[in-house]
């Protein structure tokens, strides 16, 4: 599915669903708070924290990241942002800019 495909489906759920879009502020703020998340379930299954006695079960971190594109997305539905088309423009950018510079950083190999 097409990244602007996704927007839409963003979109009409809020306006179906959530009613409105929070504002920019908020989803600022709420897209802090999953990364949050995301970084806590990487530290706890991933790294070298150790799990809360209280947690029972591995928490989703699909689910998590889920949760981080839902707030990306809606941020760029609210400030206009084509994100498939931004992303293409990203990823030409880094393909010219980094391919010779990964491939000499030793710290790769």
């Amino acid at each position: 599915m097409e990244i602007k495909n996704i927007q839409k489906l963003v979109h009409n759920w809020v306006v179906n669903h959530g009613i409105r879009y929070f504002d920019i502020l908020t989803n600022t703020i709420l897209l802090s708070e999953e990364v949050g998340e995301v970084s806590r379930i990487i530290a706890r299954n991933y790294g070298e924290q150790s799990l809360k006695k209280n947690c029972k079960e591995k928490e989703d971190l699909g689910e998590e990241l889920s949760d981080v594109l839902f707030v990306l997305l809606c941020l760029a539905n609210q400030t206009g942002i084509n994100l498939e088309e931004s992303f293409h423009k990203k990823l030409k950018k880094k393909k010219s800019r980094d391919h010779e510079r990964h491939h000499k950083n030793e710290k790769l190999k």
